[in-house]
Formats: C-alpha cells, sequence, structure tokens
C-alpha cells in the first residue's frame, strides 16, 4: 500500500464519526488519527491545549523508532505502545497499515477499557483505509488524468 490516500470528505466524516464514538466510549479526553508520514487525519475531544502538528510528527517518528527496536528483537513490528505519566497516558496502535490511533486518557478510564474500545474501532478504521486505497487504485486504473487525451500534435500548435 505504498503512495498517498486522497480522502474524500465523507472519508473524513467517517472518521471522524468512529473516533468520536471510540472517545466517548472509551472515556478518553481525546484520540488522534495520524498517518505514518506524521500527518494528522482526525482528532477528537479535548485538543485545544495540545500541538496537533508535533503530536503528530512525534507519534510517526515513534512509531518509526519502535518498528527499529522491534526489527533488533526479530519482530516485524510492535504494533500497540503504552505509555504512562503521572496524569495522562497515551495508547498507541497501528491501524489497517496506515494510520496510528492515539487516545490520551487518566484516571476516569482503564487501559483494559480503551485496549478492548480500540480493538473494535481499529476494524472499522481499518475498512476505512480499505475502501479508500481500492478508491485510489480504480481511479489509477481509470487513469484519470485531464491530461490522457493530450498528444504531441497538440502541444505542438500550443507553440506554434
Amino acid at each position: 500500500m505504498a503512495g498517498d490516500l486522497v480522502m474524500y470528505p465523507e472519508d473524513i466524516e467517517s472518521i471522524t464519526g468512529i473516533i468520536a464514538k471510540l472517545q466517548a466510549d472509551a472515556n478518553a479526553k481525546s484520540v488522534f488519527l495520524v498517518d505514518k508520514n506524521g500527518q494528522l487525519i482526525a482528532a477528537q475531544g479535548d485538543t485545544h491545549k495540545v500541538d496537533t502538528t508535533s503530536l503528530a510528527s512525534l507519534t510517526a517518528g515513534n512509531i518509526a523508532a519502535t518498528g527499529g527496536l522491534a526489527k533488533l528483537l526479530g519482530e516485524q513490528e510492535f504494533t500497540v505502545l503504552f505509555h504512562e505519566g503521572a496524569n495522562d497516558k497515551l495508547h498507541i496502535s497501528l491501524v489497517g497499515g496506515r494510520g496510528i490511533l492515539v487516545v490520551v486518557f487518566d484516571d476516569r478510564t482503564s487501559l483494559g477499557l480503551v485496549r478492548l474500545r480500540v480493538k473494535k474501532v481499529s476494524e472499522q478504521l481499518a475498512d476505512v483505509f480499505e475502501r479508500v486505497q481500492q478508491r485510489s487504485e480504480r481511479a489509477i486504473g481509470e487513469d484519470s488524468s485531464p491530461f490522457v487525451e493530450i498528444t504531441d500534435d497538440d502541444i505542438d500548435r500550443l507553440f506554434t
């Protein structure tokens, strides 16, 4: 699944709905979906105090570094990471081979509940990524470029 995916507003709307439900069901402070390139796809919850650009790029870097550790230990990758601070906890998981789901939570919920909810949501998000991927592949197969019908003669006429 190489290359960037093109997401339409309905894709983002679907993703936003899924992560909003996760945020509520897991009683999390916030939820972020980031692509592996470090771009924020969607965010829900208490996000106004968070530098989402930095969060997205640092999360992608964390996944990349952890991937290196996994390879050193003979693993393909670690699909779930957990970080615990004095006040907040982060549950980070890979989704559909393309996304990184970040759940920020505190003592109002438990790691077990977050893990349970993330597992279900991961499947839903993987389905969205698969639909987007299939649409992208169909578009490439249809050669939907607006320049397909331009010939060398057309170009020559432009400059004469």
